[in-house]
């Protein structure tokens, strides 16, 4: 059965055997529920209704996450566990990464342990997932902090992107110029999470001043048409989370989600898991509940699944 029909019948597991990416997925909680159950006994269960504030999200992460994978044993089952999940959702091309901080809490400072720990995990479970491997920053860190981690990273070629997330009010975005002038000489994809909590002008800024070539999020960019031409003329691609934003308070329901206007309107976007663990939104999930919901057309999703899969650059 093909994607599209898949759709309109609703068969979620017909849906999964299409291939598909996932290029906005932070692993601690990307994984598998069913795996992490079998392996620990800890049954994770997602939240169902929208939280109202972002400290109900950090409850919920403290009371089914906690402290308990905080080992480099724990920190490689939710590898193997995100490898998992993307198997039974039949994604194929994969964008995990470890945070620069979890190299020497994890990986005793190795930057090779941190890539065969990931590497080992896709040849075991997944092998014929295409890894796009990930440096992360979180913008409320002290910059020469950052600086200093990342100097373990430079000249790591196994690294396709580096991406920035945490509170997007944490800092100016033009603090981290610096760094992301090194991961461009460094040949490294340019993405940052901007746009889920802040202004469609604080997406235009963070692209111009990091340079970016991907946004993750960025559905704030809808309230302003300028914006929006600005990313299509700019060949700017939206990694959107419509589940996430939704359970997160950033949009109403569904159906009326920002993803159809800025597809409409020529935007570079794709559908994407962000965190299954909490959300219950794996990428397959996300394509059903957007065209169940009426929000978009089953062709125009696979649009939009044809478009995730298409290779940008290689390192």
């Amino acid at each position: 059965m093909d994607f599209v029909e898949a759709l309109k019948q609703g068969n979620l597991e017909a849906i999964r055997e299409c291939p598909k990416a996932d290029l906005h997925n932070h692993f601690v909680l990307g994984g598998s529920r069913r795996f992490l159950l079998e392996k620990t006994g800890r049954d994770i269960q997602p939240i169902t209704n929208p939280l109202n504030s972002m400290d109900e999200m950090h409850a919920w992460n403290a009371e089914n996450i906690g402290d308990y994978f905080n080992s480099t044993e724990g920190r490689k089952m939710l590898i193997r566990a995100t490898f998992e999940q993307a198997k039974e959702d039949g994604v194929s091309i994969l964008e995990i990464g470890e945070d620069v901080w979890g190299l020497g809490e994890f990986f005793h400072g190795d930057i090779d342990e941190l890539v065969e720990a990931f590497e080992t995990a896709r040849k075991e479970i997944a092998p014929d997932i295409e890894l796009r491997l990930q440096i992360g920053i979180s913008r409320h860190c002290d910059i020469a902090y950052l600086e200093d981690c990342l100097s373990h990273f430079w000249g790591c070629k196994a690294f396709y992107s580096i991406d920035l997330y945490g509170d997007e009010l944490a800092q100016p975005i033009e603090n981290f110029k610096s760094i992301y002038r090194r991961a461009k000489a460094e040949g490294l994809r340019l993405k940052a999470h901007v746009g889920e909590w802040g202004t469609a002008e604080d997406v235009r800024r963070a692209v111009e001043e990091l340079e970016l070539e991907e946004v993750q999020h960025g559905i704030a960019a809808v309230s302003d048409p300028s914006v929006i031409r600005f990313l299509v003329d700019n060949h700017i691609r939206l990694n959107i989370t419509p589940s996430s934003n939704y359970l997160l308070g950033r949009v109403a329901d569904l159906k009326t989600h920002p993803i159809v206007e800025l597809y409409h309107e020529g935007v570079d976007v794709t559908i994407n898991s962000d965190d299954v663990l909490i959300f219950d939104s794996d990428v397959s999930k996300e394509y059903l509940r957007l065209y169940q919901s009426g929000c978009m057309k089953a062709e125009e999703l696979d649009n939009i699944r044809k478009n995730g899969l298409k290779t940008i650059r290689q390192n």
